[in-house]
Order: structure tokens, then C-alpha cells, then sequence
């Protein structure tokens, strides 16, 4: 029960109202029996500095941050963790004692989520699409822990696309390509970056099915609706598909380890999650 003593942990970005992290978190608190509480905050991007101050008058625990603060939270932030520090991406702020400090987990829920469903990412050639916040942490963690053939990145911006890259050229071999060009990448595994399938582009892809090759694997980072057009359509190529949902529930299990110190429910997290998007999928939502 909610109390004088209770910590908030919560999430900030625009928009939040589809986000499954408040149940997940939730869930995770009542399993561990900690006496906290996760709520999901719309902060606008003119509002952000205010808001991560806030952060720290308030006491709060721990903070999640999703699209489109990502990158340029760090400005607000005092330090960042290895983790975070070469994409400059956090999605996870610990307040210690008043010292704000970010994290990424992106990467590595990405690949925990990318070997629970079976792709080899060792010497796979690996399409990223998008190269903001999530973008940039998926990829630098695949470019550090990972041997891949190529990994190369596209989106609408071309420019911004092979920023990304030449950011990563030092850890791996990067390329970019514009959008039209994806088929031609005959990557082994894509993993969409974008907010591109959820909101106002329900039902749209940054991919065609051209671009898609039977036995790749297709990881769509975009979990609400919980099957996107671009899953459906890998589904229909005979690709592998890998929810983001699992993502989710991987990077949420690792913040919890950063914020409490110790292993995180990650069961009843995804009982959660998966649960609360299949009653959605029920209603239609």
C-alpha cells in the first residue's frame, strides 16, 4: 500500500500513454515487496530540463526515459556510465543521493531479447533502421560484444544515418544506405529503431517486403500494437520475429537491477507485459 515512505520510480518521454512500463514495473514491486511505485510521465521536449530537476527535489528513485529525450537528457544529467557514454543514449537514470546518473540498457535488452529468440548475431550482417537514442545504444552494443560481418543503418535522414555510422566505424564495420537501398543489404538480421509502426503510423513500414529475405530475423523495437505491420509482414516472408515486447521486459529487468542492487522478477515482469498486451489486443487497442 502506498505510503509517506513509498520511492517513486517512473518514465518520462512523449508519448507515454501507450506504454506498458508502469505494469511491468508495478508488477516487478509487488514481487520483490518493495515499497515503491512507477508512474509514466508526458514531458515535452521544451520541458525536460524541468523535469529531470524535478527528478531530484523529489527524491525519486529512478527514471526510465524513452523517445525523444534519449540523447538529450545527458545534458541535465552529472555523469554518465560506460554504458551510456559512447552512443551518448540513456534510457535509465539512477538518483543517488542527489547525483543523477544514466544508463543504457537498450543494448543490452536488445540482445538479450535477440538470443532468447535464436539469431546469431556473430559474423551476421545486421540492418539497423533509425540512429536516435535506441538506435544508437542497440547498435554500439552489438558493434562491443559482437564479431558482426557489417552493420549497416538507414532511415529517412540519409545524414543522420551515416552520423551513426561513422560513430561506430571504430568499433565495427558501418555503412549506410538509404531506405529505397534496404533489399540490397541482404542483411541476416534487422532490428527497426523507429517509432515507425505505432501512433499515428499504425499499419506503415520503413520496410517493403522486397527488403526481406526468407530465414533473416526481424526485430521490431515498437511492441504497441504488439504485432506491427513490419512483423506481419516478416512473419509472411518466413522471417524469424522477435517482439520488442521481450525487449522490454529485458531492459526494464535491468534498470531494476541498477536502481535496487539486486536480480529482478524478470518472470513476473513478463507476465505482465505480455498479458497486459494480449488483453489490449482483446479490446482492440
Amino acid at each position: 500500500m502506498i505510503g509517506s515512505s513509498t520511492r517513486l520510480c517512473c518514465l518520462i518521454g512523449d508519448p507515454v500513454s501507450h506504454s506498458l512500463s508502469p505494469k511491468m514495473m508495478n508488477a516487478a514491486f509487488v514481487e520483490m515487496c518493495a515499497d515503491c511505485a512507477y508512474l509514466a510521465f508526458r514531458v515535452a521536449r521544451e520541458d525536460l530540463g524541468i523535469a529531470v530537476n524535478g527528478l531530484r527535489a523529489l527524491g525519486v528513485l529512478g527514471c526510465n526515459v524513452t523517445i525523444p529525450h534519449k540523447t538529450s537528457v545527458v545534458a541535465y544529467l552529472d555523469r554518465v556510465d560506460e554504458s551510456a557514454a559512447p552512443s551518448g543514449s540513456v534510457n535509465v537514470v539512477s538518483n543517488n543521493r542527489g547525483e543523477l546518473v544514466g544508463y543504457n540498457t537498450d543494448g543490452e535488452g536488445a540482445l538479450r531479447a535477440l538470443e532468447a529468440g535464436g539469431a546469431r548475431l556473430q559474423g551476421a550482417k545486421v540492418l539497423i533502421l533509425g540512429y536516435g537514442g535506441s538506435a544508437r545504444g542497440v547498435a554500439f552494443e552489438i558493434a562491443r560484444r559482437h564479431s558482426v560481418a557489417e552493420l549497416t543503418i538507414s532511415g529517412r535522414s540519409l545524414p543522420d544515418a551515416s552520423r551513426l555510422a561513422r560513430d561506430l566505424s571504430p568499433l565495427a564495420s558501418a555503412s549506410a544506405i538509404p531506405l529505397g537501398s534496404c533489399g540490397k543489404a541482404m542483411a541476416d538480421v534487422i532490428i527497426n529503431c523507429t517509432p515507425v509502426g505505432m501512433g499515428a503510423s499504425v499499419g506503415e513500414s520503413l520496410l517493403r517486403p522486397g527488403d526481406l529475405r526468407s530465414g533473416c530475423t526481424v526485430m521490431d523495437l515498437v511492441y504497441s500494437p504488439p504485432e506491427t505491420a513490419l512483423m506481419r509482414m516478416a512473419r509472411e516472408r518466413g522471417c524469424r520475429v522477435i517482439s520488442g515486447l521481450e525487449m522490454l521486459v529485458q531492459q526494464g529487468a535491468k534498470a531494476i537491477e541498477i536502481w535496487f542492487g539486486r536480480p529482478a522478477p524478470i518472470e513476473a515482469m513478463r507476465r505482465a507485459v505480455f498479458g497486459e498486451a494480449s488483453r489490449r489486443m482483446g479490446a482492440g487497442q
